[in-house]
């Protein structure tokens, strides 16, 4: 998401330095995270149990659930105790503005709407104008594990994302599992995936390692399954359960929240049409899991 930078989170804007600074971890070379492009639905492994990732149904990986960042979103209310309705660090990426008033809860799925609307008067001084988006932010933070949501992204040039980030005075990494413009013409089968390290108490400068995974359908038409599995050794990237890209972790080690958004990226899917909205990015649910012997 990179919103310090105010910068979308592609490819063309991500430092690829060589020269780490001294004692830092050696920033991993773009060619170790690998792009796969398994023969979707095909590649796809059949559900048989909620309790397991998608991608893991026999449980090779020893999960069990992790209920602080599991939502079915059942009801007509975001879990206060788990969210936030909102990023109460950061007002949204402009021109849009997150609002409060976009984000609910029916139909048994979380909602976050993009609209045609204008800011109050203290935004618009600070530069929003005319559209709204929305936000919502975990509470608690998370250090490794499995995360899988069922969603169907907005389609518009609004963006739909799900990501983990966090940041203090000595540390700021972010994990995006999915960002999508899936109602940009040339984005419409694009899921994007990144990492990203702002600064570390060794490494300084910002740099990122993004990747496209290209669908065989239109990402807008339907919910599919998207999964993360993160560990101290290894980020993956699964799509309706087939692994699509996979790193190693020299620098996510730090607790990260979990994010769900829409944003206005002008520079990279383009600013919403009138004609596309409102426009809803729809999760119908969160799900975690933790390796039995550990974490955080």
């Amino acid at each position: 998401m990179s919103f310090a930078l105010a910068i979308p989170a592609a490819a063309a804007f991500c430092s690829l330095l060589a020269v780490c600074a001294s004692g830092a971890p050696e920033r991993p070379d773009p060619s170790e995270f690998t792009n796969y492009r398994p023969d979707l639905p095909a590649a796809a492994p059949q559900r048989v149990t909620d309790a397991l990732p998608l991608s893991d149904q026999q449980n090779a990986g020893n999960w069990v659930p992790y209920l602080p960042m599991t939502d079915e979103f059942e009801g007509n209310t975001l879990d206060p105790e788990k969210w936030w309705p909102t990023n109460p660090e950061w007002l949204g990426r402009q021109p849009a503005f997150f609002s409060r008033d976009n984000v609910r809860v029916s139909d048994g799925k979380l909602q976050l709407t993009m609209s045609r609307q204008e800011p109050p008067d203290e935004l618009r001084a600070k530069g929003y104008h005319t559209w709204a988006s929305a936000a919502v932010k975990s509470k608690g933070t998370v250090l490794y594990g499995y995360f899988e949501v069922c969603a169907k992204p907005m389609k518009s040039h609004g963006s739909s994302a799900f990501w983990f980030y966090n940041h203090d005075s000595e540390r700021w990494t972010e994990i995006d599992m999915f960002e999508m413009g899936a109602g940009a013409p040339e984005h419409k089968r694009k899921v994007h995936m990144n990492v990203h390290v702002f600064f570390t108490p060794e490494d300084k400068e910002h740099w990122c390692r993004a990747g496209i995974y290209e669908a065989p359908f239109d990402l807008a038409d339907d919910y599919h399954v998207y999964g993360l599995e993160w560990d101290e050794k290894e980020i993956k990237f699964f799509v309706d359960g087939a692994l699509v890209r996979r790193g190693p972790n020299t620098h996510w080690h730090q607790p990260l929240t979990l994010n769900f958004d829409s944003e206005t990226m002008p520079d990279w899917f383009g600013l919403p049409k009138d004609e596309d909205l409102p426009s809803t990015f729809s999760i119908e649910y969160v799900r975690a899991w933790k390796h039995v012997e550990g974490g955080q």
